[in-house]
């Protein structure tokens, strides 16, 4: 009798289905199992490669499922949807997902550990604090600019608008002014959140070693370099720097078709925290540079020449992502090059 070699796992938060096959692909298991008979049904199961769909729950599952002793493979949702032959239900997804694991080129996601899905917690934390701010501002200027009084985009201005609200010389509504100081009371402990886990993100930037290094380079600084520590995986899974900047989404996309290279937008297919943070340090450097001046004959002196400044933003977004990869995959700090005369 076959054994089974691979299982496609439909993840669900009740409700999990099974789809087993041979190493040829033949169908020799569907199973519906609940969430409490999962752990269960793979401990009874000769060793095989377990596939799920990459999700927030999967890495758990991966962990779990790889202690019994079979090998877990993770796969990007949108390298699976082609697999699906019709309709779309449980049974039809994990048997994509078995099809998918067998392809010999497909790409997966490495399991997370519980320590490293932990670190990422304050990063999502912390994006989530600032939007949060980012809507309680646009709110203020929002009701403000209805009253007459315009303040400037940015949170920069902040102060100002927390100024217009408490000023009882404003002319506001008198039904407006507690209202509005509900939103500012808001912004204050948001602030205040955001600034406590600054403290926290500098803190551990301090004492991991990987993220010093990564520092040493223009535009990385605590919350960036700790990000990268945390939320990228490790330097083996990928070949080059190249496939790094890649993974992040820093690299335009392709529609080329015979022999003719047609190269369009940022494809934005990565990680979108990671690929986020690497473009505002890098138009930290670019807006210095903008302003001092770039080093004579360096490479970014030679881009702003001749592009426009959010094009070389992306640009140097991308060269340092495959910096970082060199760092990270080979040791060592950064050293700019010295330009040549």
């Amino acid at each position: 009798m076959k054994e089974v070699s691979i299982i496609g796992l439909d993840l669900a938060k009740n409700v999990f289905q099974a789809h087993g096959a041979d190493e040829a692909g033949a169908v020799l298991l569907r199973k519906k199992l609940r969430r409490d008979q999962v752990l269960t049904f793979f401990a009874v199961q000769p060793s095989c490669t377990v596939a799920m769909e990459a999700c927030s729950s999967s890495h758990h599952w991966g962990r779990e499922i790889g202690n019994l002793g079979h090998t877990v493979r993770l796969i990007p949702p949108a390298y699976v949807k082609p697999f699906v032959k019709r309709h779309k239900n449980d049974a039809a997804d994990a048997e994509a997902i078995c099809e998918a694991a067998l392809r010999p080129t497909m790409r997966f996601v490495a399991v997370k550990s519980e320590v490293s899905q932990a670190a990422a917690i304050v990063f999502r934390t912390r994006d989530l604090l600032v939007r949060q701010r980012t809507q309680i501002i646009n709110a203020l200027r929002g009701h403000l600019a209805e009253f007459g009084i315009v303040v400037a985009q940015g949170p920069a201005h902040i102060t100002k608008l927390i100024l217009a609200v408490e000023d009882p010389e404003q002319l506001l509504p008198d039904m407006a002014r507690p209202i509005l100081g509900v939103l500012v009371e808001t912004l204050h402990t948001l602030e205040e959140r955001i600034r406590l886990l600054d403290n926290q993100i500098a803190r551990r930037a301090k004492e991991d070693e990987v993220a010093r290094r990564l520092m040493t380079v223009p535009g990385i600084g605590p919350i960036i370099a700790t990000a990268l520590t945390a939320l990228a995986p490790a330097a083996e899974t990928f070949k080059r720097g190249r496939d790094f900047a890649a993974w992040l989404g820093l690299t335009p996309l392709q529609r080329s078709t015979g022999g003719k290279q047609r190269l369009g937008k940022t494809s934005k297919m990565g990680e979108r925290t990671l690929r986020r943070l690497l473009i505002i340090g890098a138009s930290a450097v670019v807006r210095w540079a903008a302003r001092k001046g770039a080093v004579a004959g360096s490479w970014l002196a030679r881009m702003l020449s001749r592009k426009p400044p959010m094009l070389v933003t992306v640009a140097l977004a991308n060269k340092m992502a495959r910096i970082v990869w060199a760092l990270m995959a080979k040791g060592g700090i950064y050293r700019a090059q010295i330009a040549a005369e």
